[in-house]
């Protein structure tokens, strides 16, 4: 997908919106709204990562499932994931961002009926793959619709709405299992018509996924689809409403970018280059995917209600911990909005990384002096209450700097020329790591809560050493100057030293 902010006529635009900031015209309006409802998508992807969370004592007892099983059916929607995310792009370069969205809408409303009314583990696992599919293209699509429709100066800001509405949705979904939990008298216990309590805990999703339907049906095209597909005077009437001024500049630049982009497609195999068969800079972009899942973060939200019980928190105190833990996340994510455009990006994550890496050593440490195993595993003494302040330590800095910036980064580094392609390849990889730490959580758990932590710690702390080696700053940039980031070896701006990287 094409994004917002290409060559010099629309850096001139940007420094005009920054000029009318300091009139105290501020921010257009309509464009935090579409950035807002866009972001509507990012609610479903974090609603569905979570809501699973409370049902997994209960999906385990229902249905007398290993713990390979187990995983294997909590992670099953990231495998749809992975294939939505890397389809998003092309579908949403072939037919528009909005019928993309409604169908990304349409498949979660499927998947929150049919995993409702599972009738075993194996029809549960096709409905969690077909609702992973609408995630995954959300997760692509509406970040993407973001970045179109942003001003440079608040890209940051704006982009960051994306992670915001994804901790709303986790907030949602815990706060939603706890109810029909306390409601029903627990997870596995009968409630509404006969059904058990997390099979409401799905049914749940309904909601969401039909506000993200109507909602994007009330939303206008993407400028830059709608110049894609020769229909400039809708691109223009669009422009016109949320950056007005220069509309016939910016409608020229994304004409001349768009014939840029389209001589460059014409060479197949764009992505690749001379490091495993993939530029550099793509690398970069599927390394950032990979480490913000090794770090273990989504175990929080999959499993926090599992694992505090686990170790001791009776099921009521372990929905309470969880629904906590989605707050905090909450409260950090307003932080990076905050910070992300005036700090920049590489500070930030190199924070993140390092107090990421501290607090799962300390969970680590804590879960080494557990006693018992299995359902008797309790943390004795003060080393629960360590565990538990850990690990919301460890969301607060995961909150405000892996957790929206990753995303943010995604939208900016790569070249226009591949950054539909790259963006969705990177989007898959973070799916496919999602779904291994997923998946082998519970393996790993039985063998050793020391192991399991001292694991995540460890990506942790590379992924320090990679965004101090690897990760350019962004901040300021427009994204037609992500062309400079990493120039092919020999090329003529690597030579000359054209175009500062900014870290």
């Amino acid at each position: 997908m094409d994004r917002p902010e290409a060559g010099a006529a629309v850096a001139d635009q940007g420094e005009s919106d920054d000029a009318d900031a300091s009139r105290g015209s501020g921010l257009n309006r309509r464009v935090i709204a579409l950035a807002l409802a866009g972001a509507v998508g990012g609610f479903l992807f974090g609603f569905d990562s979570s809501v699973v969370n409370g049902a997994v004592d209960a999906i385990e007892q229902e249905f007398s499932l290993s713990a390979g099983l187990t995983g294997l059916a909590i992670a099953s929607a990231l495998l749809g994931c992975a294939v939505g995310a890397e389809l998003a792009g092309r579908l949403a370069d072939r037919f528009g961002r909005i019928p993309v969205m409604i169908l990304g809408a349409s498949l979660f409303l499927i998947s929150a009926i049919g995993s409702g009314l599972a009738l075993g583990v194996w029809d549960l696992i096709v409905w969690r793959v077909i609702g992973g599919l609408g995630i995954g293209i959300a997760s692509v699509v509406s970040p993407a619709y973001i970045a179109e429709i942003s001003p440079r100066r608040a890209r940051g800001r704006l982009a960051s709405l994306q992670q915001l509405a994804i901790v709303f949705g986790i907030f949602a979904a815990l706060l939603s299992d706890a109810v029909f939990a306390w409601a029903a008298g627990g997870a596995a216990e009968p409630f509404w018509f006969g059904l058990d309590a997390w099979r409401w805990m799905f049914l749940a999703g309904i909601v969401p996924s039909v506000a993200y339907g109507l909602i994007a049906f009330s939303l206008p095209e993407s400028p830059r689809y709608l110049v894609r597909v020769g229909k400039e005077d809708e691109a223009r009437a669009v422009l016109e409403r949320i950056q007005p001024g220069e509309v016939e500049r910016a409608v020229r630049d994304i004409r001349n970018t768009m014939k840029a982009d389209a001589e460059a497609k014409q060479a197949k195999g764009a992505l690749r280059g001379p490091v495993f068969g993939l530029r550099g800079i793509v690398w970069i972009g599927i390394l950032l995917s990979v480490f913000q899942q090794f770090v273990g973060i989504n175990v929080i939200f999959y499993y926090s209600t599992t694992l505090w019980s686990a170790v001791g928190f009776d099921e009521s105190n372990a929905f309470a911990i969880s629904v906590f833990t989605s707050i905090t996340n909450i409260l950090v994510t307003f932080v990076a909005i905050a910070l992300v455009d005036r700090v920049g990006r590489r500070p930030l994550l190199l924070v993140g990384s390092a107090g990421m890496t501290i607090s799962l050593a300390t969970m680590a440490l804590a879960f080494a002096n557990a006693s018992g195993s299995g359902e008797d595993l309790s943390l004795p003494g003060a080393w629960g209450p360590v565990a538990l302040v850990a690990a919301n330590l460890f969301v607060v800095f995961f909150g405000f700097s892996w957790g929206p910036l990753v995303w943010v980064l995604l939208g900016e580094i790569f070249p226009n020329r591949i950054r539909a392609r790259a963006l969705g390849l990177a989007a898959a990889a973070q799916w496919i790591a999602n779904f291994i730490v997923t998946v082998t959580f519970p393996l790993l758990a039985d063998v050793s809560l020391l192991l399991t932590y001292g694991i995540y710690a460890t990506f942790a702390a590379l992924s320090f050493f990679f965004v101090l080696a690897k990760i350019p700053e962004t901040n300021g940039m427009s994204l037609e100057e992500s062309d400079t980031l990493l120039p092919p070896k020999g090329s003529a701006r690597r030579k000359s030293g054209a175009g500062a990287t900014g870290g």
